[in-house]
C-alpha cells in the first residue's frame, strides 16, 4: 500500500495506474479513465465532504464495516445515521446493487447513490431510505425475471439488482436523514 497525496491508501495496481494515466501531476484523469475501485472511493469521500460542508460529522468507515460506508451525526451526535454509498461513472441515473439491497434495510440506513458523469462538475447526489431501495429493487427484479429476454428466453435469476431514480425524486434530498436540529 502507498498513502497517496490526498492521505488515502492506493495499492500497488492502482497507484501505477493512476501515475501512467496521469502526464502531469496536475492533470485529473478523466471520470471515464477511472478504475471502478477509484470511483467508488471518490464517492464516498464526495458524501463525506458533502455532509461536512452541510454542518454534519461524518466518518467513511473501514472497508470490513458491513453494510456502512460512512457514518453520519448531527453536531452534537444526538442523531446518527449509517449510510451505504454506491457510485457510477456514466450519465445515467441507473446503480448497480446485489441481492443483500432486497433485505438490508432500517430506518437508520440510508443509500446515498453517487453520479459522477463528468470531472468537471460537482457529482450528483440521490438520499433513498433503505427501505425505498428495498422495496424497489426486490419488485423491479421480480419484473424482470417476469419478462422474456432475448429470443423469448425467460431470464435467470441472479444476484444484480438495479436502482433508478430517473425522474429525480431523491436528488439532493439530504433532509431525508433527518440530522438537522428541529427549530423551536
Amino acid at each position: 500500500m502507498v498513502l497517496g497525496e490526498s492521505g488515502f491508501h492506493l495499492d500497488h495496481y492502482a497507484m501505477r495506474w493512476v501515475t501512467t494515466k496521469m502526464k502531469t501531476k496536475s492533470q485529473i484523469p478523466s471520470v471515464a479513465d477511472l478504475a471502478s475501485i477509484l470511483v467508488g472511493v471518490s464517492g464516498e469521500y464526495f458524501v463525506a465532504a458533502e455532509l461536512t460542508r452541510r454542518g454534519y460529522i461524518a466518518s467513511i468507515t473501514l472497508k470490513n464495516t458491513r453494510g456502512i460506508d460512512v457514518l453520519a451525526s448531527n453536531e452534537d451526535a444526538s442523531k446518527s445515521v449509517g449510510i451505504q454509498v454506491k457510485t457510477n461513472s456514466t450519465k445515467r441515473k441507473d446503480w448497480i446493487l446485489n441481492e443483500k439491497a432486497e433485505k438490508s434495510h432500517s430506518n437508520s440506513l440510508f443509500y446515498i447513490f453517487v453520479n459522477l458523469s463528468d470531472a468537471g462538475r460537482l457529482p450528483d447526489y440521490y438520499v433513498v431510505p433503505s427501505r425505498v431501495v428495498a422495496s424497489y429493487v426486490k419488485r423491479t427484479h421480480r419484473e424482470w425475471l417476469a419478462k422474456r429476454g432475448r429470443h423469448g428466453r425467460k431470464h435467470r435469476d441472479n444476484p444484480m439488482r438495479h436502482f433508478k431514480d430517473e425522474i429525480e425524486v431523491y436528488r439532493d434530498r439530504w433532509d431525508l436523514l433527518k440530522l438537522s436540529k428541529k427549530r423551536k
